[in-house]
């Protein structure tokens, strides 16, 4: 028997149950959803379970980890790598120095002059790398004896010992220690650089450089950081003040007194302000070299530990005292305030702190930076009017002075074993015996070495060159070419201009 049944019958009824009344809320919820709303149902299941998963897992990782002991030589050979990466971190900083002395040396001088001092600043350090890799690092650092180093030469020895270094992880690789004090090397070189700006024949300077990178400053640092002779005795200078900024600033002092004054700097026994070209690159020279404290200073601890952070902020600290009171003491000695006695305060205080960051309290810092403000402030005018040293950056007041300043700091401000804090004379005295020992033997080498350079080579170029500018007469190029200079601008000519210059330096200007 055939069924009655249509095929509109079959709709009807599955119709019927879906449109029952108990359903109506279901069906509006459907219908405000799309199909994409719908796909994401079962994605969302499949993260949910993949979460869950995770989480399992970890907590298995984190219960492992629970029962694993952590030993001794895993601890230590973690604090070995943390050293060692921090003391590369601070070497970079301290070579990007190069820059920051770059920049301000440059901007403190003529244009006329520029890519003569920044070939010079750039060229410095590649020398010094390769000065201190020859045979510097090893007369500082190689071997026992009290006077020099010596051994392990080019950096040919795998062993620490050779250069007073503990093995890895207790003590730093020999390649991180190299790198971070060719760093230093090169910055006592860089500080002869501005001493004697716009003046000096290029090859000289490099040779000079060699010397003292190469000779000079690893022998009077083996005295202090190496196992020399003061190191013995007691004297203390935890990142340079002495070891490289007094040593590059009797350096600066005698070439530039063997160099003699800037054409037209002394006017019948007068002295006239030169203006640097460009302050702007000289503050930001300023700012790079404040930074680049950081790692100077912090890094010399050599590690990575709680005195790190204490020593940057004593740095800081001393840097921000001595910009302060050298505008303050510069504003009421000339009657305004002068940018370059702000930027060279700041380096004065960084300078003065350098000695003593590690172990003087924040308010010695701030006492130390205070003063060093001031002394740079009188220092310049003492040696551009006094002893008629001619030094276009005022290298000698903030590296010279303050370098001793700060050492001298140290044993009086220094929290163990400072005078001021009740240790007697002893500290202070040890200083002032390092300081007049590394200064006797830096000024001799250096004078014998300016000397011999100017009997063979002749360390001055000639009036012509320096008229018209060492860029010209050393590179055969200009900083600035196709810009009007400041010549043409108030002479109507460049050659009206040399002509007029030449006309002063005839009649002994």
């Amino acid at each position: 028997m055939i069924s009655t049944r249509t095929k509109k019958e079959v709709p009807e009824t599955s119709s019927l149950f879906w449109e029952q009344p108990y359903w109506q809320p279901f069906r509006t919820i459907a219908k405000s959803f799309s199909g994409y709303w719908i796909a994401c149902i079962p994605l969302t299941t499949i993260i949910t379970i993949v979460w869950h998963q995770a989480v399992l897992a970890q907590n298995t990782e984190i219960k492992i980890l629970e029962i694993t002991e952590v030993t001794p030589e895993a601890i230590i050979q973690l604090q070995g790598t943390l050293n060692t990466i921090w003391v590369l971190i601070a070497a970079i900083l301290v070579i990007f120095m190069n820059a920051g002395f770059a920049m301000l040396e440059t901007g403190f001088c003529r244009q006329k002059n520029a890519v003569n001092i920044l070939t010079k600043n750039l060229i410095v350090f590649a020398l010094a790398t390769i000065a201190y890799w020859v045979m510097g690092f090893s007369l500082m650092f190689g071997g026992d004896h009290p006077i020099i180093g010596s051994g392990g030469w080019f950096l040919a020895s795998q062993d620490p010992a050779t250069y007073n270094l503990k093995p890895f992880p207790i003590g730093l690789p020999i390649s991180v220690f190299f790198l971070f004090q060719v760093a230093f090397a090169g910055t006592a070189a860089t500080i002869v650089s501005g001493a004697v700006a716009e003046r000096i024949k290029f090859v000289d300077f490099l040779v000079f450089s060699l010397l003292l990178v190469g000779i000079a400053y690893p022998i009077t640092g083996h005295w202090v950081w190496g196992s020399g002779w003061l190191t013995t005795l007691g004297f203390k200078d935890f990142a340079g003040s002495t070891v490289v900024h007094s040593v590059g600033g009797w350096a600066a002092l005698v070439g530039a007194a063997i160099l003699g004054p800037r054409m037209g700097k002394y006017v019948d026994g007068r002295s006239q302000a030169i203006p640097g070209h460009n302050m702007s690159i000289a503050t930001l020279g300023c700012l790079i070299l404040w930074i680049g404290w950081f790692g100077f200073n912090p890094g010399s601890q050599l590690a990575a530990d709680s005195s790190v952070p204490y020593i940057a902020v004593t740095t800081n600290l001393a840097g921000a005292t001595g910009g302060i009171i050298a505008t303050v003491v510069s504003w009421k000695k000339d009657g305004k305030p002068d940018l370059s006695m702000v930027i060279n305060g700041i380096l004065a205080g960084l300078v003065a702190i350098t000695a003593g960051c590690n172990e003087v309290s924040y308010w010695g810092a701030v006492i130390i930076g205070a003063i060093a403000g001031v002394l740079v402030v009188y220092a310049v005018s003492f040696f551009d009017s006094v002893l008629k040293i001619d030094d276009p950056v005022g290298a000698l007041s903030v590296h010279l002075v303050n370098g001793i300043w700060g050492t001298l700091a140290v044993g009086l401000f220094s929290l163990k074993t400072g005078l001021f804090y009740g240790y007697g004379m002893g500290q202070l005295i040890n200083q002032v015996i390092g300081i007049i020992a590394i200064a006797a033997f830096t000024v001799v080498f250096s004078v014998v070495a300016w000397m011999v350079l100017k009997a063979t080579l002749g360390i001055r170029v000639s009036r012509e060159e320096e008229i018209k500018g060492l860029d010209i007469g050393e590179h055969g190029m200009e900083a600035y070419h196709g810009f009007v200079k400041e010549q043409d601008s108030f002479s109507g000519g460049s050659d009206k201009g040399i002509n007029d210059v030449d006309v002063r330096a005839k009649s002994g200007v």
